[in-house]
């Protein structure tokens, strides 16, 4: 039987080495955003025979199909013990249309693919998000344009020397949009401070927003791999014109550029969200599926 623990620093390298090697481009395949959210979501993760395994312990246990190069058939038939044992039909989560058509080939007919709109991922040319160019992102330009003009702005990377002002920033924020979803954004805040504690050794890299000499917006991410960047957070006031466009923008000019594409996750099915990141006319929008076992 798989034994699953709860990822720790020491496991970084090896999943990794994984996950990069594996040319995902799901958000799920981060390191450092696992470890943030572990103790939100009771992740755990194993190793079979070179493949990174992971388990979402919340409500019914999820298994992440297998990551990497070897035999996931093997894997998955462990997964399918691991479900027994969990009382519960196997579901397999983040599964893109490539890794249906794997599954499938590998256990024909022995899966149903759900589609889970609010967890397929917003993927955009970097270029398009430092350049803004074109009429589609006329409003955008507008925005960032009061902003610059009407404030005295500056824009610095998140180091530790601004951690601290960024979780008061965070606090005021959660102050102000905590009717909306408290549970979620109260989780959010765990993942964050945790991210935090490890900020270097994770491998985050992040960018501040001043409006007056005060933060404004915030935001950090990971590699995903050496051509894909994943924003995992992205925090600014919403009563500060301009404030969300800027910090986008100038992050993904000052940090970004050596990235071809970035990835600025799901919309968790929050139509506002949602609307929000279609504004960005993502360069792909990457479906993911559930499968769960027919058996």
């Amino acid at each position: 039987m798989l034994e699953f623990k709860k990822p720790e620093l020491s496991d970084q390298q090896w999943v990794t080495e994984i996950m990069r090697s594996s040319g995902e481009l799901a958000c799920e395949y981060c390191f450092g955003n696992l470890y943030m959210w572990s103790s939100v979501y009771d992740n755990t993760v194993t190793e079979y025979k070179g493949l990174f395994l992971a388990r979402d312990g919340n409500e019914r246990p999820m298994y992440l199909f297998p990551c990497g190069e070897g035999d996931k058939k093997g894997a998955v038939e462990e997964l399918l013990r691991c479900a027994k044992e969990d009382g519960a039909p196997l579901t397999l989560y983040c599964l893109t249309p490539k890794k249906v058509r794997e599954l499938d080939c590998l256990m024909p007919d022995k899966f149903e693919y759900i589609p889970m709109r609010e967890y397929f991922d917003y993927i955009y040319n970097t270029e398009d998000l430092v350049s803004l160019a074109g009429r589609k992102y006329h409003g955008k330009r507008n925005h960032i344009s009061f902003f610059k003009k009407n404030f005295n702005w500056r824009y610095e990377s998140l180091t530790e020397k601004n951690m601290d002002a960024c979780l008061k920033m965070n606090d005021l924020w959660e102050t102000a949009n905590q009717e909306k979803n408290p549970e979620e954004i109260g989780n959010e805040l765990i993942a964050i401070r945790r991210g935090f504690a490890q900020f270097d050794r994770l491998g985050f890299t992040g960018g501040v927003l001043y409006a007056n000499d005060r933060i404004v917006g915030y935001t950090f991410g990971e590699a995903l791999n050496d051509t894909v960047f994943c924003t995992h957070v992205e925090k600014a006031f919403a009563d500060v014109r301009g404030a969300y466009p800027t910090i986008n923008r100038e992050f993904a000019a000052h940090a970004l550029t050596a990235y071809k594409f970035i990835n600025r996750e799901e919309d968790t099915g929050s139509e506002g969200l949602r609307k929000a990141k279609e504004s960005y006319y993502p360069a792909v929008l990457l479906p993911k599926y559930r499968a769960v076992y027919k058996g």
